[in-house]
């Protein structure tokens, strides 16, 4: 009987591991991508989109650990873009529903795929995420993609 008390606290225990490491909401970001764009409007930022797949995509999962949920990155990157994360979720398939509609308007072929925006919702770069694996790369490639797009 003791065998099964711990084995069923255990799986309890890791179950709870795993759903919090997926399923809460990353600090600094939108979900919401139409509220976003009048955000940016407002605040006169772009837009940076990260399409993910949170729970079964390692890449994404290594992005968010590593990267994402940084709060170094969050401020960073937080000064110039309203921060965005659309999921494909294997564990909702509500939430899927609700953005596979971004997924098909901006043609997304992989994860992670991240797009840039001008705050009036123009594209102004694509690239894979997981091209940049730690903070300081990442940004990196985020100021060079907006002094890239002030010289066009």
């Amino acid at each position: 009987m003791k065998a099964i008390t711990y084995l069923a606290s255990f799986t309890l225990g890791a179950a709870a591991m795993v759903s919090s490491a997926f399923s809460s909401e990353l600090e600094g970001w939108s979900t919401d991508l139409d509220k976003a764009f009048a955000q940016a409007k407002k605040e006169k930022k772009s837009v940076l989109v990260e399409f993910t797949g949170s729970d079964w995509c390692p890449p994404c999962i290594a992005m968010r650990k590593n990267v994402f949920s940084k709060k170094e990155f969050v401020d960073a990157a937080g000064k110039q873009f309203i921060l965005v994360e659309l999921d494909f979720p294997n564990g909702d398939e509500a939430l899927k529903k609700k953005n596979q509609p971004y997924a098909e308007k901006y043609k997304i072929e992989g994860f992670p795929t991240v797009i840039l925006f001008d705050a009036e919702g123009k594209e102004f770069s694509r690239f894979f995420a997981s091209e940049y694996p730690k903070t300081e790369a990442f940004l990196k490639h985020l100021d060079d993609a907006l002094e890239k797009q002030k010289l066009d």
